[in-house]
């Protein structure tokens, strides 16, 4: 059990280390806490006897450790008051009429990556969970058009799609709406399988320049299939952290965002109870030195998590009132 000194001192501690990023000295504290520089120190060393702060090679100040971090969250840490100008900000998204929830969820979240500097993350539904309900092309010259996929979920997916020769809109139009006739209703991971065995061998039929028409919307489905339910914002935020200089680290967790099954792992639990989570270095499967902040959402019928990775050192106290906020939007508006 620790004095209440002692939890102000680790307060003031992980609050300056987040903000600086630099190991904090007993000298700054004194004039805070009222206390002498040998007081200080001495309850500092008990603090890191407790193994809540760590001392570092290249100072004499304490950083917190990942239990001085738990601590932290479990027992001193409070959330903290939505600004106006962040709520203003999230208020926009939430009250644009024109936007699906979906795509509100993940405008939002894309927000709160900006203000916040670290990389969100949005899993929806998986592929065998949507069903393709129309396919619309908007075409942007003889080589180049736009695919857009919508599912009964609501979801909307959009690639660009490129042909390796030119090809009529009579052609585009034609193929379409053969894609149309027979893939609605179908679960996006299995519109490939169905693109190769019932479409392939009767496009001829229909469409002169079919062989590079059905390559390129088959390339394209099958990317939707292995990307429809994850929306990631700024990996490359890990490289504004001070505490990631070391270049193969960086690359280290660079790699991981481009790996989608380790991102797929990031999904809520099965028995997540809807509150905000937090996994603390060791206690996350992405990476020791990295902070996962999730929840689960649901909206119309579909469930998703939301998710917010930065550095241990993250603004706890910020990050929990931004998501509480998006999850009370989501509840509002998802009908």
């Amino acid at each position: 059990m620790l004095s209440n000194r002692q939890t102000e001192l680790l307060k003031l501690i992980i609050e300056d280390y987040i903000k600086t990023a630099r190991p904090v000295s007993s000298k700054s504290l004194c004039e805070i806490l009222n206390c002498s520089s040998a007081t200080i120190r001495n309850e500092m060393s008990e603090l890191e006897n407790l193994g809540l702060l760590e001392k570092t090679h290249t100072s004499s100040g304490r950083i917190p450790s990942e239990k001085g971090y738990r601590f932290y969250v479990d027992n001193i840490m409070k959330p903290k008051e939505l600004t106006g100008e962040d709520m203003l900000k999230l208020q926009t998204i939430f009250n644009n009429n024109s936007l699906m929830i979906s795509d509100t969820i993940i405008k939002s979240m894309e927000i709160i990556s900006d203000l916040t500097h670290y990389t969100s993350i949005v899993l929806g539904s998986t592929a065998s969970e949507n069903k393709v309900t129309k396919v619309e092309v908007v075409p942007i010259d003889e080589f180049h058009l736009i695919g857009i996929v919508i599912t009964d979920k609501g979801h909307v997916e959009h690639r660009n799609i490129y042909f390796e020769e030119a090809v009529s809109l009579e052609e585009i139009k034609q193929t379409v709406e053969l894609i149309n006739k027979l893939i609605v209703g179908t679960p996006i991971n299995e519109v490939s399988s169905k693109l190769e065995f019932e479409i392939k061998p009767i496009i001829p039929q229909y469409v002169h320049q079919h062989e590079v028409l059905y390559n390129a919307f088959y390339n394209a489905f099958t990317d939707f299939a292995n990307n429809s339910n994850i929306s990631l914002h700024k990996p490359s935020n890990i490289l504004m952290e001070p505490e990631f200089d070391n270049i193969d680290k960086v690359r280290q967790i660079i790699s991981k965002f481009d790996d989608k099954d380790i991102i797929n792992n990031i999904t809520a639990d099965d028995d997540d109870d809807g509150n905000i989570k937090i996994y603390i270095g060791s206690e996350n499967d992405f990476d020791k030195d990295m902070t996962i902040i999730k929840t689960k959402y649901k909206a119309n019928g579909e469930e998703g998590t939301i998710a917010l990775i930065g550095p241990k050192r993250m603004e706890y106290d910020r990050v929990i009132t931004l998501l509480n906020y998006i999850k009370e939007q989501i509840d509002e508006n998802k009908n």
